[in-house]
């Protein structure tokens, strides 16, 4: 951070991850002391300590085991820590395998099978989305949106559990059947598009009223190819010389003349 920035704040030195550390008791204890029962502190995406230099990425995998000890030991009373990542993070050797005493404290075993798992082990396995898990979403989603909608009584008469099944089997095929792929789109058009809508306009049914659309612009390069859509660059520029209107191939459709 600037100087000049710190002056302003009238903060003096710099911040390491000791007084950093610092600085997060003296956060649980004004939690503790104001009523709330503790912090969860989510890292997300720790995967991405994979693609740091080397000496960095050495940093952080000590530091994150620094972190488990202290907590271990009490020092951090009311601190919830979170950790998510890729298996990769978590068994290849790019990851939490580098460093053995990491590794060795966030040891799980997954060899039994995955209804076994248990809630109290340090790793959790997070099971793909299917499509009744997808169902379950909109219906949480949903209740969620209820407790702040001007209108909740018609949110849940219309968007009912029956709409939320036919919804998500609609958005599912919009993307090739890829349930997995499907909960971002799935979660923005379902508040956006249509939750809003039913509370904002007491006509709109969204049975009679919405037609679902997913344009390549909403999706990420993941999604449009779970979808079999080509992306802009390809609509402008297609290798077979075919013009803007022509339909969209995929590849199955692309026969190659090989030997």
């Amino acid at each position: 951070m600037a100087a000049s920035a710190r002056r302003a704040a009238g903060v003096r030195g710099d911040l390491d991850h000791f007084a950093a550390l610092g600085f997060l008791q003296g956060l649980l204890t004004v939690l503790r002391d104001c009523g709330h029962p503790g912090l969860l502190l989510v890292l997300d995406e720790t995967e991405t300590l994979q693609r740091v230099r080397g000496d960095v990425r050495e940093k952080g995998l000590n530091a994150l085991r620094q972190f488990i000890d202290e907590i271990d030991t009490g020092r951090f009373p009311g601190l919830f820590l979170v950790l998510t990542g890729t298996p990769a993070f978590f068994d290849g050797q790019q990851g939490v395998q580098r460093l053995p005493p990491l590794a060795q404290r966030l040891a799980t075993d997954f060899s039994t099978d995955a209804k076994f798992d248990s809630p109290r082990a340090v790793q959790l396995r997070l099971p793909g989305f299917d499509l009744d898990r997808l169902v379950g979403l909109g219906r949480k989603t949903r209740d969620l949106y209820i407790g702040l909608a001007r209108n909740p009584e018609r949110v849940q008469a219309v968007v009912d559990d029956d709409y939320l099944a036919t919804f998500a089997r609609a958005l599912t095929g919009e993307l090739g059947g890829k349930v997995g792929v499907a909960p971002r789109v799935f979660l923005r058009k379902l508040v956006a598009d249509v939750l809003d809508r039913v509370d904002d306009f007491a006509e709109f049914d969204p049975r009679r009223d919405y037609a679902l659309t997913v344009t390549d612009n909403e999706l990420t390069a993941e999604e449009r190819n779970a979808a079999a859509r080509p992306s802009r660059a390809e609509d402008t520029a297609r290798p077979d010389g075919a013009d803007d209107n022509s339909p969209a191939r995929a590849a199955d459709d692309i026969e190659l003349d090989l030997p």
